[in-house]
């Protein structure tokens, strides 16, 4: 294990600082993440989606997205595989246009009794093409979510509840046709928010899981190589127990290769205390009980599977109009990165890419906001190894750890949600693997590497709703050619601590341990 001794300087008046010590073990990793545990939604939402008196989406929904922006495609770019699902609260309304069944192929339109207020929409196999050009030239992974109430009737006693089976005619034709094309499709994920209570609609659990036999057996179909043959995905919605459960013994064995649930535990995008939750550790701590009972699940009655996040935009109804695009919302967007990780998920879906007021990108400009940023120093510095990170210190001060991505070593995300403390962070080693050996200094293992790599990411101004974020002191713009800026780390002498500025996110790469578990 590692040991890093921290310590806590309340004020500039405060001569010495009061230690604490943060753990990190390197015997052993705790969980694993997908390599793409990043991963960031597009929306079906037209551009007149509308909450609060105001309509966040402009043209950023799959069907009129501008899909030869070149911020866009170079955004995605820079992850190098960036996890993209393509999918959201009206997918269960979309029509496929291809064969048969799919004559008639209307758009979205404002209609009281629709689905979330709107008449079904349609998917011309022509913009089909034209996403996965975007797809292709940016080596994006594709999940995409399937209509699943196509062929359902609505329970005479329960307007809510969906009987019958899932129609998969039109997904058929559609899949044949993705395949036909050589489209590369990552995984196959049936239905959104249908499950448990639903949200709009709801499906038994029981007939979920014998369609999602059948979806399974029209994967394996259509994609008979299993080196190329997508993952199937569900139920995408909010978790419940019973059905859960229900859900995963009645699909059995092999059937569902990611156990998705939707996560927005900030609450309504109009909530004026949206901020204070956002910086309120105690507050964040409560969604770890649900992370950790999805997990359960997947032990007990799931094991062929993994969890993940399938979507996440911490507060629902497009966000919070002047905090979810801004730095402070990084507080809670990275601290739930490194939170399911440690709860063995694989994969975390940010919604959204674009739209909305929670994008990772401006809706109208396309300009990376802060989430953006941290997000990508996430995918490039952690590693799939998670360990574990422990300190008896502020709760104001959150700390994860990985093995390194792509160096030797491992690397610490610490986030800094006081307004007034500064964290020093000195490290040292210590292995546990011989109790009785002396514990090895930092001057004793900086040898291997004398310098450290640090990210620190501030807002402009030291305002934390500003959507400008600093790189250790120095502006991330894009370059003149619209590309994403280089980022590149701080080098620091390894023997000193690190410095941790309220209000205040670093990433650091320590490439001078040499934990067991990354090795």
């Amino acid at each position: 294990m590692f040991t890093f001794d921290i310590c806590l300087i309340e004020n500039s008046q405060q001569p010495f600082p009061e230690e604490v010590k943060l753990t990190v073990k390197g015997v052993n990793s705790i969980a694993k993440t997908d390599d793409n545990f990043i991963c960031a939604t597009l929306d079906w939402w037209p551009q007149n989606k509308c909450d609060y008196n105001q309509c966040p989406w402009a043209k950023s929904g799959i069907l009129n997205l501008d899909l030869e922006n070149k911020i866009l495609t170079n955004a995605i770019k820079a992850f190098d595989h960036l996890r993209i699902r393509v999918g959201g609260s009206l997918q269960d309304q979309v029509i496929y246009r291809i064969g048969k069944p799919a004559k008639k192929c209307p758009h979205f339109k404002k209609q009281e009794t629709g689905l979330f207020g709107f008449s079904k929409g349609c998917l011309h196999m022509d913009r089909w093409d034209q996403l996965n050009n975007l797809f292709n030239q940016t080596g994006a992974k594709i999940t995409f979510g399937l209509n699943a109430l196509i062929g359902r009737k609505q329970s005479s006693q329960d307007n809510s509840l969906m009987t019958g089976k899932w129609n998969h005619k039109n997904a058929h034709d559609f899949m044949k046709y993705t395949a036909s094309k050589g489209f590369k499709i990552d995984s196959y994920e049936l239905g959104n928010e249908l499950c448990g209570s639903g949200v709009a609609r709801r499906i038994e659990a029981e007939q979920y899981g014998k369609d999602m036999i059948v979806l399974k057996k029209l994967v394996q179909k259509l994609y008979p190589d299993p080196n190329t043959q997508p993952k199937v995905l569900g139920p995408g919605g909010f978790y419940d127990e019973e059905w859960f459960n229900t859900f995963l013994q009645t699909s059995g064995p092999n059937v569902v290769d990611g156990l998705t649930h939707h996560i927005y535990n900030l609450g309504a995008g109009v909530d004026p205390t949206l901020i204070d939750k956002i910086q309120d550790p105690f507050f964040l701590d409560q969604v770890a009980q649900t992370y950790k009972d999805v997990s359960t699940t997947v032990k007990l009655y799931g094991q062929w599977s993994g969890a993940w996040v399938g979507e996440a935009g911490g507060a629902y109804n497009s966000g919070g109009k002047s905090v979810s695009h801004t730095f402070v919302n990084g507080f809670w967007y990275l601290d739930q990165l490194g939170m399911t990780s440690t709860f063995n998920h694989k994969v975390f879906c940010r919604q959204a890419l674009i739209g909305g007021n929670y994008a990772l990108l401006n809706t109208t400009t396309f300009i990376p906001n802060p989430d953006y940023y941290g997000a990508l120093l996430w995918h490039r510095l952690m590693g799939k190894n998670v360990l574990s990170a422990t300190h008896d210190g502020s709760p104001y001060l959150r700390a994860y750890s990985h093995c390194s991505k792509k160096t030797a070593g491992i690397s610490v995300l610490l986030i800094n949600m006081s307004n007034s403390t500064t964290f020093e962070v000195s490290v040292v080693e210590d292995m546990n693997l011989y109790p009785n050996e002396e514990t090895k200094s930092l001057e004793d293992i900086s040898g291997d590497s004398n310098q450290r790599e640090e990210y620190h990411l501030t807002p402009k101004d030291g305002n934390i709703l500003s959507d400008v974020l600093l790189l250790n002191g120095t502006p991330l713009k894009l370059t003149e050619s619209l590309e994403i800026p280089s980022m590149n780390p701080q080098l620091v002498d390894a023997t000193l601590p690190i410095t941790i500025a309220p209000d205040s996110i670093v990433f650091a790469t320590l490439r001078g341990f040499k934990a067991p578990a990354c090795s």
